[in-house]
């Protein structure tokens, strides 16, 4: 994997995606296991709402550790992965990597990400080298406005003095422009259970690494994936903030073709279930030109009154 940095102008203070490549930046801790010859790397943490690790930048840090065992010729294709329990501010994580398989096309890696000696997250993750084969996507919708006529976050909350108005506008690596309005400040009067979002990174990304884009975008996914079923709860982040517990439980994600987190996706997203505290989150997502670049699906727990 490249070295991490960051194109941004010299006066600038260190951005928050400049923050999310460093913790992303893993070192790898030698000697370690019964054997001393066990894979295991070590990254930092970075602030989030709620005083806990956010859940993507485990899922994209495990991705890392995982991608750094494996011939850089193979990129992930899926991921399957396990939330088991909060993640704290203070202390490292630690990725202990399972070398399950490589295969003449295919390699196979199992972590666990560990704080105070307890496993926070589990995933698996499948990669391949690039082959040729047949090529098909479904379309990406029609008509969708481009992302710079749509209000992002930022203009939205930029002006509001709050610390979850500032991190969703000031202190996130992403920005975010959601198609029809956001749910930051109210509900959709609609009620409905889809929507779309551009997503892109705030600043350039200063590598062309395809296991960094990817794992970026696995970070980048979890903030939004179920914000549909709140729309269709007729709830806002507001709602979450006062009292409605949310969080993720198991995430699966698809990697189709490269792409790159610095221009705007489109997520095409959609919730067809909630029941029993626990609801169902897909998503398409799209490169601005219509191409399909990943498919996601996300369980999480919410606390929703009946």
């Amino acid at each position: 994997m490249t070295s991490l940095h960051l194109v941004k102008p010299a006066d600038e203070t260190p951005s928050a995606l400049e923050r999310l490549l460093a913790v992303l930046d893993l070192h790898e801790v030698e000697g370690w296991g019964p054997r001393g010859e066990d894979d295991l790397w070590r990254g930092g943490t970075m602030p989030a709402l709620g005083n806990r690790v956010y859940g993507g930048q485990v899922l994209a840090q495990a991705i890392v550790a995982c991608g750094r065992t494996v011939d850089p010729a193979r990129a992930p294709h899926s991921m399957h992965a396990y939330f088991l329990r909060e993640g704290a501010l203070d202390v490292p994580i630690d990725f202990a990597v399972e070398r399950l398989r490589d295969g003449n096309s295919f390699s196979a890696r199992r972590t666990h990400a560990i704080q105070h000696g307890k496993p926070i997250l589990t995933l698996t993750v499948s990669f391949q080298e690039d082959q040729p084969g047949y090529d098909y996507q479904r379309s990406a919708p029609d008509d969708v406005p481009a992302p710079e006529d749509v209000r992002s976050a930022f203009d939205e909350l930029g002006p509001i003095d709050h610390p979850a108005a500032r991190w969703w506008s000031h202190d996130s690596a992403f920005e975010l422009a959601h198609v029809g309005g956001s749910l930051f400040l109210g509900p959709d009067t609609t009620r409905s259970d889809r929507q779309m979002v551009w997503v892109r990174a705030r600043h350039a990304v200063g590598s062309d690494d395809p296991l960094l884009h990817r794992a970026l975008l696995a970070y980048a996914c979890d903030q939004v994936m179920l914000e549909p079923v709140l729309r269709r709860a007729g709830k806002t982040w507001l709602d979450v903030g006062a009292g409605v517990p949310m969080a993720s439980l198991d995430h699966a994600m698809w990697w189709h073709r490269d792409a790159r987190v610095d221009d705007w996706l489109l997520f095409v997203q959609e919730a067809p279930t909630a029941q029993g505290g626990r609801a169902l989150g897909f998503a398409r997502v799209y490169t601005r030109d219509g191409v399909l670049v990943a498919s996601i699906a996300q369980e999480g727990m919410i606390r929703l009154p009946a």
